[in-house]
Order: C-alpha cells, then sequence, then structure tokens
C-alpha cells in the first residue's frame, strides 16, 4: 500500500468516526414489542459446522419467520451463545437445492443462499455489525454506519490473527457443492470482540443488552425467500426495528 493510500484510508475513517462521535443520541427507537433473547455464557469451544459440542446444549433453537407467505416452506432456526472473547452463532435451515457458487470471501453473498446476523451494541449510535455465510464458507463482514437510512458498509481493516472469524458449514442429505441436491445445511462461526471495534457496549457482561437480528436468503428455483427474527420492511437494514439480546451470567 503507497503512503498516499494509507493516509486516505486514514482520513476516511477519521471522518467515519467524526460522524458517528457527533451523532450521539440520535437514534429512536421504537416502542413496539421485540422479540427477546436471552444468550448464556459459555466456555470457548472450537466450530466444526455441525453444532455438535455441548455448548450448544445451553441454547435453545429460535425460529426465524417467513417473510413471504408464498415463498419456499422451508424451517429455519438459531442458537446463540457468548464467551469471554467473542460471539458463537449456530444457524440450521431445511433446502433442497445449494444456490451457491461464489468461491470468495467478501462477495455479494446476498445475492445466493445466505444466513446473516447484525449486531447493533450501543444505541447511542447508529452503526452495526453485519455478518454473512454461505453454504460453501464464503462470508462477509462490515461495519455499517446507518444515517437516516443512508449506508454502506466498510470492510474490516487488518483482518487477521485476532480478528479474525472461525466460521464452518456442513449439509445433510447430499454434498457441499454448487448446486446440490439437499435436505438441510447449517453454518457455526465464531466473531471474537477485537473483530466488532471500535463498536462501543463491547465486550458484553452479563446484564448487557444489545439490539441484533437474523435473517436467511434462499433462492431455489430462481425464487427468493427470506426469514427474519425481528419483522422488519423493506430491507434487513432497518435496525431500529431490531430485537433485544439480553447477555446472561452463569
Amino acid at each position: 500500500m503507497t503512503h498516499r493510500a494509507g493516509l486516505a484510508i486514514g482520513l476516511a475513517g477519521l471522518t467515519l468516526m467524526a460522524l458517528i462521535v457527533s451523532h450521539p443520541q440520535t437514534v429512536q427507537t421504537q416502542g413496539a414489542e421485540r422479540p427477546r433473547l436471552a444468550v448464556k455464557l459459555v466456555d470457548d469451544f472450537e466450530v466444526t459446522g455441525t453444532g455438535d459440542h455441548a455448548a450448544w446444549g445451553q441454547a435453545d433453537w429460535v425460529t426465524l419467520r417467513r417473510r413471504q407467505a408464498d415463498g419456499h416452506p422451508y424451517d429455519s432456526r438459531f442458537k446463540m451463545v457468548y464467551s469471554g472473547r467473542g460471539i458463537y452463532l449456530l444457524f440450521d435451515a431445511a433446502d433442497r437445492t445449494l444456490t451457491a457458487t461464489m468461491q470468495e470471501d467478501f462477495m455479494d453473498l446476498w445475492n445466493e443462499d445466505v444466513f446473516e446476523a447484525f449486531f447493533w451494541t450501543d444505541e447511542r449510535y447508529p452503526v452495526y455489525l453485519e455478518y454473512q455465510i454461505s453454504p460453501l464458507n464464503r462470508e462477509l463482514v462490515i461495519l455499517v454506519p446507518n444515517f437516516g437510512g443512508q449506508f454502506l458498509g466498510w470492510q474490516p481493516w487488518h483482518y487477521e490473527g485476532d480478528r479474525m472469524t472461525r466460521k464452518s458449514t456442513s449439509t445433510i442429505g447430499g454434498p457441499k457443492e454448487s448446486h446440490a441436491s439437499i435436505e438441510r445445511w447449517r453454518a457455526e462461526f465464531f466473531l471474537p470482540y477485537t473483530l466488532f471495534r471500535p463498536l462501543q457496549g463491547v465486550p458484553p457482561k452479563p446484564g448487557t443488552r444489545w439490539r441484533a437480528n437474523f435473517y436467511r436468503m434462499d433462492y431455489d428455483g430462481g425464487s427468493r425467500t427470506q426469514w427474519e427474527w425481528a419483522p422488519v420492511g423493506e430491507n434487513f437494514h432497518e435496525f431500529e426495528k431490531f430485537g433485544d439480546l439480553v447477555f446472561e451470567g452463569r
């Protein structure tokens, strides 16, 4: 990277942070009832994509609601736990065909089969972390400043070492290949708190509350169906409608 390019990135980052800091307490959350999830504290463990670790026994499955009444009739669900180092998510869903061809990370994964998780860690600032994972174990992780519905994701800089996620996917009833016929697919991943910087409210402690939402997209037969945890409107970035995560102690 040239000095000029590095300077440009640095100035862009300073501009972003200036916007965030200069807009505290501007976000007005809605008073409508929101879904709430109590998140259990566990010891760290390795992710395998199968969700077989005993730690998942601490969490119940949470059902995602299909957004289109005439959409694909597949069940979709997730689990979540946390540790002293990061967040663990496990998604599981029925499917018939893996509509997934992208072979690189940080591509437009939402245009194919994908699970998505959004974390809004401090309601004073309209900035949140978005994570997507495809059946082929490709990922997209971005920080999203959202001012008045105007938003664009920023990719993490120096995405390496302890800032990187740990992730794995698996399939049931067929191979983990593009366009394969299957019965279900799963995604299991770990998001370290170091990746959330510079978001506030991180790391969570017992009693901490975050806002969040969880989604799924499926494209069987060229038709898109979506699922959600907290109901939103036209797009997934309506963060004021996100649900509540409450972190518990042991």
